[in-house]
Parts: structure tokens; sequence; C-alpha cells
């Protein structure tokens, strides 16, 4: 038997699935991780535990494998992507990985977004000028953290830093690359303004190579620990979001892939670079001739943890008690209230946003609150709250590419039935689930396959992702959605004036340790 891993480092967890050539998964693992949030706006990991997290995970496929009979062909790699470390000289963190979900560089992004090169920046990089970003992470650092910035001598994500440690290589692929906001996406190359305005040169960042780059000679400390023997193929593969919509078998035009996760995404595919004028999307690379056009969202699983934790625990018990998962009675509660929570809304803002408002400083709120609603609304106003962000992003991506002939739908929320049926109602048309299991992964390993010639086009994904199953929109559910949605739209708007000061009157309380009142 030949074997393929995909290997997804995450936010929250570095996923292995161990697949067949014919896409058939053999096993799986994961491991995860903690995020530390000690400072307002923070969402830092510590490189080490996400070393250990993918050693360990490939170590659990490796054991899969019978050496004897079988070959492993290939080992190819997704992975979050906007995460910054700053090395010094030898190439030793100075920082933590600072996450795409750090906002500390919200000053600098403001800045530079306010700037007469904040637009001409995000047409030529195609990444909204926003935290996040690389661009404004070491901005921030120059400006703020400079006993920082005055040592590290490269800077890097997480997985060219894993990489670095497990083979001595100092490359990144190019849909990482075209996610920093300092990448020429029609030059294809580091962008000299956005070098320029950063202070940083292009050899203290990695060679930018295409996802089939292939690597072998892990280092032998490593190949002892993982038990992966030197030779095998290591394929570099691309950024987590750009891999999902490959997993789910979302890479023709007219096709959209919806994905809630701990965060959230719509995203489409064009064999070309496509810009928003309006800068609310972003355009980064799947490959040197496929780009992903979209938009991110913070909120997603996230927020509905959130609620889970702070809302319900009541229902939070009486699911221990009763055997059944959190989550799951949660939606079964929520499934007793009607569309739209009887006119109770949800802005799901609790980590600020990205698409499409791109405001780090928008806080969640509930509005419309009356004597009549109880906790069930409040829950299913949590779930349709995160349903209509993502609609504002869709329709931002309809301006620049057309309405798509069918939406794919993938994540944590896609097994619950109330979500798929509310997706379909909110975005009213049709949403299709794909059975692909743990779709950044599967991504990834058709990337590998492609780049050691087991297959020859990645539209072969097709074959390898399984049945699906298609959600009809209930005209009676959407017909309330489409009375509700252009108020949360208004809603936001009218809010975003205020976001600012009330997240400065949080910082300035946070950083003080006084009490708000």
């Amino acid at each position: 038997m030949d074997y393929i891993i995909g290997m997804d480092i995450g936010t929250t967890s570095t996923k292995a699935v161990l697949y067949d050539l014919k896409g058939t998964v053999i096993t799986n693992t994961s491991e995860s991780y903690e995020l530390h949030r000690d400072a307002m706006g923070m969402a830092e990991q510590e490189p080490e535990d996400i070393l250990t997290a993918v050693t360990t995970t490939l170590k659990r496929m490796i054991s899969q494998i019978d050496w004897k009979k079988d070959r492993l062909r290939t080992v190819s790699f997704s992975s979050a992507n906007q995460s910054l470390i700053a090395l010094d000289e030898n190439y030793q963190p100075l920082t933590r990985i600072i996450t795409w979900g750090d906002t500390r560089a919200a000053p600098a992004a403001k800045k530079i977004k306010n700037s007469d090169q904040g637009q001409e920046l995000y047409e030529r990089t195609g990444t909204p000028i926003h935290p996040m970003s690389l661009l404004c992470k070491i901005s921030w650092l120059k400006e703020d953290v400079p006993e920082v910035y005055n040592k590290a001598a490269y800077y890097c994500g997480i997985k060219e830093y894993v990489l670095y440690r497990l083979f001595g290589i100092w490359q990144m692929d190019v849909s990482v690359a075209s996610c920093t906001g300092m990448y020429n996406i029609f030059e294809l190359q580091w962008d000299e303004k956005a070098l320029e305005l950063t202070g940083v040169s292009k050899e203290q960042l990695p060679k930018v190579v295409d996802a089939y780059e292939q690597f072998s000679g892990m280092k032998k400390e490593y190949a002892t620990i993982t038990g992966c023997p030197q030779d095998v193929t290591f394929v570099q593969g691309a950024f987590d979001g750009a891999l999902s919509n490959l997993g789910v078998n979302a890479i023709d035009e007219g096709v959209a892939a919806v994905t809630i996760g701990t965060s959230g995404a719509i995203r489409m595919v064009s064999d070309h670079p496509v810009i928003d004028p309006k800068g609310r999307i972003f355009c980064y690379a799947l490959t040197k001739n496929l780009w992903v056009i979209g938009g991110p969202v913070n909120n997603g699983g996230v927020v509905f943890s959130w609620a889970k934790d702070n809302l319900f625990d009541a229902e939070k018990s009486t699911a221990d008690l009763l055997g059944k998962d959190s989550y799951d009675l949660l939606t079964e509660v929520a499934s007793q209230v009607p569309a739209g929570s009887d006119g109770l809304l949800f802005h799901p803002f609790l980590g600020g946003e990205r698409a499409p408002i791109w405001d780090a400083n928008a806080r969640g709120s509930f509005f419309g609150l009356a004597q009549m609603h109880t906790r069930a609304h409040m829950v299913r106003a949590v779930l349709e709250g995160i349903v209509y962000n993502l609609y504002t992003v869709l329709l931002a991506l309809e301006e620049v590419l057309g309405q798509p002939d069918s939406i794919l739908a993938t994540g944590g929320f896609a097994r619950s039935e109330l979500w798929r049926q509310m997706l379909s109602d909110v975005f009213e048309r049709p949403v299709t689930i794909p059975q692909a299991f743990e779709s950044s992964c599967l991504g990834a390993a058709v990337v590998g396959m492609k780049s050691i010639g087991v297959i020859e086009e990645l539209a072969e994904v097709k074959n390898f992702v399984g049945e699906t199953t298609t959600y009809a929109p209930n005209p009676e559910h959407f017909n309330v959605y489409r009375e509700l949605v252009p108020i949360y739209i208004r809603l936001t708007r009218q809010l975003q004036t205020e976001y600012q000061t009330i997240a400065d009157f949080q910082r300035r309380y946070a950083e003080n340790g006084e009490d708000a009142d």
C-alpha cells in the first residue's frame, strides 16, 4: 500500500490524516495547543508547542505504516496564514507566534490605511490593511516594540519556522507569502514599497516557492523522534483556507466555499488575481496559477463557544448529565425558536472583525432584546449573527466575481442540521455539504499527489470528496431573513462610529487594571 499524509498546522491544533492514493482516509489524529491572551489584543502561541504537535502527529501517522510492505509517498503541508515570528541572527525566536487573531497592530494598521499609500498597497498585495497582516505586525514592532525589531534578523510564519527546524530550509510558499501584505501578487515577488515601509529587506524573509516544491532530508534528531525515514519526500503545500477550497472541490469558477471553524470565510477561485476597489476582500494564491478571492471573519465557532461557556451553564450541566455534546444540546434549544429569533439580532464581533468591515475595534452586541426573549432566543441569535455576517461577505464577493452557481459548506458547524438549513435560508440558495473529512488536510494531500505525479490535475480532487448533501432554502424562513438582514447591515454601519470609542475605553481600563465603574 502507498500512503500520503496531509498535515494542517492550524490555529488551535495540528491535524494529520493518512490517505491511500484513492484519497480514502486510513486514520487521523490531532494535537492541540494553547493560545495565550495575556494582554488586551494579544493572541500568541509558543513555537515549541506547535513544533512538538507537528512531530507528535507525524509520529502517530508513521506508526500506522508497515515499512516492510508499505510506502509513504509524501507528506504535504497546510497551515494557518498571517502568523509572525521574529528571529535573531541564529534563527532563534525573539517572539512567540503572533497569530492572525492578534490585534495589537491596530494603531499601525490605521496609520497605514489612512496614508497615501494604503489603498495602493492593498491593490498590489491583495491583502486588506488590517492588524492580521505581517505588514502591519512588523510596522507595530518597529514603532512600539523596538527592542525586538532592532534585534530581529529574520521574519517568518509558523510553517516556515517548523520547516526550518525540521529540515534546515528557509522558504515560504507563494500562498502564505501572498497573505502577508508584503508580496506583490502581480509581479510574484516581495513588494518594494511594503519592504520600504517596514524597513525589512528581502534577505530577512524566506525564499518564495510554489506549492508543489519538494524537499527531503529531515534532520536526524527529528527523524528519530518521528520514525520518518530521511529519504521521504515532503511537499510545501499552501495556506489552510486555499487548501480547504481545494479539499471540497471548490476550485472551479462560479463555486463558492463557506467554512466555519474557529473563524470563518467565504472564498471563490479564479485563474487570475482580482482586486476589490472598495478593499473589502482578499486575493491570495493557491498556486502561481490559481487565486483564491474571498473574505475571512474572525468570529465563527469561537463565538458559539463563548455563548456556551458564558450564557448557558445550565444547559452545559444538563448535557453532561444526559451524556450529550453541549453544542448539540444548544442547537436543539435554538431550533425551538422561530427563524429570526423574534427580532433579536446579534453582531458577533467579539474579536474585532476582518471582512467585510476590517475593523479591529469592532465589538459584539445584542439588539432588539425584549421581555419576550429567552436564552434560547439568544443562542439562536448568536448562530444567526454568525451567518448574517458571512452573508455580508458574500455580497461583497458577488460585486467583483458575480453570483456563484453553487455554494459548498464545510467546517465544524457543518455537522449541525440547524446551521446547514440556516445557511441556506439566509443565503437564499441551495447549500451543499461535501462528505470530505478535514478539507485542508485533503487539499494538502491533493497538492502532494500532483507534485509527485500521482495525479495530473488538481481537479481530480472530485474523485476523493465523496458524497454530498444539499439543503434548499425554506421560503418561510428566508422571507423573515430578507427583512432582518438589511437591519443588521444598517446597524453595523451605525455602530461602527462608536467601535473605536468603546474599544479605547476597554483598553484603557484593562491596561490600568481598574474596574470600569
